[in-house]
């Protein structure tokens, strides 16, 4: 690997981080009644999403849908089997509140995985997926296709909660 990929890497990982470390700023700003302040997080936000894009572009991280999803399944995968077990039992074995959310993560990652392995095989047959509807649980993470549950099948929360995402 060229030093160029490597700081390529380096740099798209922590504009993605400052991506969503400004964008959690943003909502406690707002939160605490400084608006304005919540909207310069904002934008300094989308501004670092804007050189991270860019980055994964200068790495060719972009290629064609089918791979897109097999790497996006592959993502997924060793997230929920590899990389997420040993930090829940870590967690878990030092009573951490970070248990919570890594447990979600493993049973949430591993519903993306299938999601994406769906939509795998339709592009596979020439198509898009069938489904225009998607329910994300904003709890833990989980995507629910075509229906809103009346339940979160992994934290419990409201189905009313769910973000709708349709085409």
């Amino acid at each position: 690997m060229t030093k160029t990929l490597e700081d390529l890497k380096t740099a798209f990982a922590g504009e993605s981080q400052a991506y969503q470390k400004y964008s959690a700023y943003a909502k406690k700003a707002a939160a605490d009644g400084f608006a304005n302040i919540a909207k310069l997080f904002e934008a300094t936000a989308q501004a670092e999403l804007t050189h991270a894009a860019g980055h994964l572009r200068s790495m060719d991280g972009l290629k064609s849908t089918l791979e897109n999803l097999q790497a996006a399944i592959d993502g997924e995968t060793y997230e929920f089997t590899e990389m997420y077990p040993p930090m829940l039992q870590n967690a878990l074995e030092e009573n951490h509140r970070a248990r919570v959310m890594f447990g979600y993560a493993v049973a949430a990652e591993e519903v993306h995985a299938n999601l994406y392995k769906k939509a795998l095989e339709a592009v596979r047959e020439g198509k898009d997926l069938d489904v225009t509807e998607f329910y994300l649980c904003p709890t833990c993470g989980y995507i629910e296709l075509g229906h809103r549950p009346e339940v979160c099948p992994v934290c419990n929360v409201k189905g009313e909660t769910f973000v709708k995402y349709a085409a």
